[in-house]
C-alpha cells in the first residue's frame, strides 16, 4: 500500500493538471505497488482538495460498467468518483472554452435520491424506496492524467482512472422526470448525435443488466468504506455507450425517446 505522504504527492499531482489543464503523468508508472484502495485514497485526498477550494459533494457517478470497458482495463467490477457542485450544467448549456482537457461524453440515466442509501446488504428494493426520481442525463468525462505514456505507450490502467475521479468531470440533466416504478430502464436507450451525425446509440440493460444494479453496487462498495449516499444527491448510474470525443465546437444531442432529451455544447 501507499504511504500517506504517497498519496497526498499522488493527488497534489492531479489537482495541479486540473488547475493548470496540463497533464500529468500515469500514477500507475509513478507508484508501481499503487492498487485500487491506494486509489480510492487518492481520489478522497483530491477531492479534499476541491473541497478546500469552497466545493461541495453533490453525488456519485459509477464508471466501468460495461464488459467491454471492463475487459479493456483487466477488471471485473466498476468503479466510483464523486460529483461536485461546479460539475453540473444546465440542459443545453456552453461548456467554455478551456474548461476542460479533453471532453468526451457518455448517455446515463440520472438517479435523485429522496432518502439516504448506504450498507453492504442494500437490496433492488432499497434503491427503489431510497430513489425520488430518474432522469436522461449526459456526464461530461475529462482525463488530468495522460492517456498513455508518451515514452514506452503504456495505457492508462484503473488505478489511474479511480485516482482521476474515475474521469469525471461534469454532469447535465435533462428535463424530464420518471419514476422508477412506472419504467424498466433496461429498456431505456439513446440516440446520441454530434453536429447532427449520430454517433452512439445503446440500452440502459448495457448497464450491469439494469442500471437500479449500478446503485446496488455503489451502495454495497460505499458501505465498505462507512460512506452513505446522501439524500438529495445525484447519483450518475453508469454508461451504456461509448465516449464520444467533443473538440471545441461539438453539439451534443441525446434522445432518449419518451424518456426525454439532453444536450450539451462545447465551444
Amino acid at each position: 500500500m501507499l504511504s500517506q505522504s504517497d498519496i497526498q504527492r499522488a493527488a497534489q499531482t492531479l489537482w495541479q493538471a486540473e488547475q493548470t489543464g496540463q497533464q500529468c503523468g500515469l500514477l500507475s508508472l509513478q507508484f508501481p505497488g499503487m492498487d485500487m484502495d491506494d486509489a480510492y485514497a487518492v481520489q478522497a485526498a483530491l477531492i479534499a482538495r476541491r473541497m478546500q477550494a469552497g466545493h461541495r459533494v453533490t453525488g456519485w457517478k459509477i464508471g466501468l460498467t460495461s464488459k467491454a470497458m471492463q475487459s479493456a482495463l483487466g477488471i471485473d467490477i466498476p468503479d466510483s468518483g464523486m460529483l461536485m457542485d461546479d460539475m453540473h450544467f444546465p440542459d443545453g448549456a456552453t461548456v467554455p472554452a478551456g474548461r476542460f482537457i479533453q471532453p468526451r461524453i457518455e448517455a446515463e440515466i440520472a438517479f435523485v435520491m429522496k432518502a439516504p442509501l448506504a450498507g453492504t446488504d442494500t437490496t433492488r428494493e432499497d434503491v427503489i424506496a431510497a430513489t425520488d426520481y430518474v432522469a436522461p442525463a449526459i456526464e461530461i468525462l475529462d482525463t488530468r492524467v495522460l492517456r498513455a505514456d508518451p515514452a514506452t505507450g503504456k495505457a492508462r490502467v484503473i488505478t489511474d482512472t479511480i485516482s482521476d475521479n474515475a474521469a469525471n468531470a461534469g454532469i447535465v440533466l435533462g428535463a424530464a422526470r420518471h419514476s422508477l416504478h412506472r419504467v424498466d430502464l433496461r429498456w431505456v436507450g439513446a440516440i446520441v448525435s454530434r453536429n447532427d451525425e449520430v454517433e452512439e446509440t445503446g440500452l440502459g440493460a448495457g448497464v450491469l443488466n439494469d442500471p437500479v444494479n449500478g446503485i446496488v453496487w455503489l451502495a454495497r462498495r460505499m458501505g465498505q468504506y462507512g460512506q452513505t449516499i446522501a439524500a438529495g444527491q445525484v447519483i450518475l448510474s453508469g454508461s451504456f455507450i461509448r465516449p464520444v470525443e467533443c473538440p471545441s465546437g461539438s453539439r451534443i444531442h441525446a434522445d432518449f425517446g419518451a424518456f426525454g432529451t439532453v444536450g450539451v455544447n462545447f465551444a
